[in-house]
C-alpha cells in the first residue's frame, strides 16, 4: 500500500478534489491510522473558503478532527494515561506543542505555544502527506498524545471531541465552577454550543439560555437540556434579544455568558452579562469593535484557543459517562462519504447541519 484517497484543496472556493495521496514511511514513535470518522468543523469552511491567518499553502487536505484505528507503530507507544497501545485500538490524539519555548516551560499555556503543530493546513505533496482527516488514512507525530476511545463512544462522537468538544472542555476549564444559583447564556448553536450547553447543565446551572439559529439546530439545543432558547432568525433587534436575557434572569443578565459563534457577537454578548459576571469567548472568525465604557462592572474576560491534551481525554470521558443524559449523537445530523465531502461542506456553511461526518465504516 503506497498510498490512499483524500479529499484535497487545490484553491479556495472551488471543490475539493479526491487525490491519491503517498502513505509516508513512519519515523519512530509514529503512527499510521486508519480514519473511521472525521467530523467537519466551521474552521474547515473558513479555510475551503480562503486562506486562515499567514495563508494556507496548498494544496491540503482538508479536515482536522480525526478519530480512527491504529494500523501501524514504529515502536511502542503509551496513550496519555500510561498504557500501552496496540495496532486495532481506536484512538484519537492531540495536536503538538513545542515543550521548550516560555508558553510551554514557563507561561504553561501550550495552545499559545508559538511552534505548535496542528492539522488540516498541511501540504500534502510534502513529508509526511497526510496530516488531514478526510483522507483514508492519517499520519500520527512521535509527539503526539494518545487517548483510547472507549466502546461506548461512537467514532463520528469521538472525532468531534478533537476539536470542537475539547475546546469548550478547555474554556470550562478557564471558568472555574458554575454555581448552583447562575445561570449560562450561550451565544450560539452550533456543535460548540450545544455541547456547551450540556457542560453547563452538568456542571450545576440554575439554568441554560441559549441564543442561535436555525430552528433545526435549536431543537438539537433543546435536546441538550437548554432552558429556553432564541432564535436569532425571528428575534433580529439585539435589544430585544438583551430583554430576552434580561427577562430571564431577573433583570439582572447572566452571571456567565459564553461566545461560540463568532467574534462578532462579542459586543453583544457583552450586553447579556451581569455586572461582576463572567464572559467566555471561544475564539472563532469575525472582528469586533468593544465599546470599554459599556463594559458591565468587574467582569471577567476569559478567551480560550483550542486545547491541551488533557482536554481531549476530559471530552472523551465526558461522552462516555454522560451517554445516558445527553442525546450526543443528536448532534451528529448528516453522514458522508468522501466522495462527497463538497456536499458536506456547502451544509456546513450554510447551517443545514449541526455537525457532518465523513464516514469510512
Amino acid at each position: 500500500m503506497n498510498d490512499c484517497r483524500a479529499a484535497v484543496i487545490t484553491a479556495h472556493n472551488q471543490p475539493l478534489t479526491i487525490e491519491r495521496v503517498p502513505i509516508p514511511d513512519l519515523e519512530p514513535g509514529a503512527l499510521l491510522v486508519k480514519i473511521a470518522a472525521s467530523t467537519l468543523c466551521g474552521t474547515d469552511v473558513h479555510r475551503w473558503h480562503g486562506p486562515l491567518g499567514d495563508g494556507d499553502s496548498l494544496p491540503i487536505i482538508t479536515g482536522h478532527e480525526p478519530c480512527g484505528y491504529i494500523e501501524e507503530i514504529n515502536g511502542e507507544r503509551t496513550d496519555i494515561l500510561g498504557q500501552p497501545v496496540k495496532r486495532g485500538d481506536r484512538i484519537v490524539w492531540s495536536y503538538v506543542a513545542c515543550g521548550s519555548c516560555y508558553y510551554c516551560s514557563v507561561a504553561l499555556q501550550p495552545c499559545i505555544c508559538p511552534g505548535r503543530a496542528s492539522w488540516g493546513h498541511n501540504r500534502s505533496d510534502q513529508y509526511p502527506y497526510l496530516l488531514g482527516s478526510c483522507a483514508e488514512y492519517m499520519y500520527v507525530p512521535p509527539p503526539c498524545l494518545i487517548i483510547k476511545v472507549p466502546e461506548e463512544v461512537s467514532s463520528a462522537s469521538a472525532a468531534a471531541s478533537a476539536c470542537a468538544y475539547r475546546t469548550v472542555m478547555h474554556g470550562f476549564d478557564r471558568l472555574g465552577a458554575i454555581k448552583s444559583n447562575e445561570t449560562v447564556v450561550i451565544q450560539g448553536s452550533g456543535p460548540l454550543g450545544n455541547f456547551a450547553t450540556a457542560v453547563a447543565k452538568d456542571h450545576g446551572a440554575k439554568k441554560v439560555l441559549v441564543i442561535g439559529a436555525p430552528a433545526a439546530r435549536l431543537e438539537v439545543t433543546r435536546r441538550m437540556g437548554a432552558d429556553a432558547v432564541l432564535n436569532l432568525e425571528e428575534v433580529t433587534d439585539t435589544n430585544d434579544r438583551r430583554q430576552w436575557v434580561h427577562d430571564h434572569t431577573e433583570g439582572r443578565g447572566g452571571d456567565v455568558v459564553i461566545q461560540v459563534a463568532n467574534n462578532m457577537a462579542v459586543p453583544e454578548g457583552l450586553t447579556f452579562l451581569r455586572g461582576g459576571g463572567r464572559y467566555l469567548n471561544i475564539g472563532a472568525g469575525g472582528k469586533a469593535n468593544i465599546a470599554v465604557e459599556r463594559l458591565p462592572q468587574e467582569m471577567t474576560l476569559v478567551t480560550v484557543r483550542s486545547a491541551e491534551p488533557r482536554h481531549w481525554l476530559q471530552a472523551i470521558d465526558f461522552l462516555a459517562s454522560r451517554r445516558d443524559r445527553f442525546p450526543f449523537e443528536a448532534m451528529i445530523t448528516a453522514r458522508y462519504d468522501l466522495e462527497h465531502v463538497n456536499d458536506a461542506l456547502q451544509a456546513m456553511a450554510s447551517y443545514r447541519v449541526v455537525k457532518a461526518v465523513i464516514g469510512f465504516n
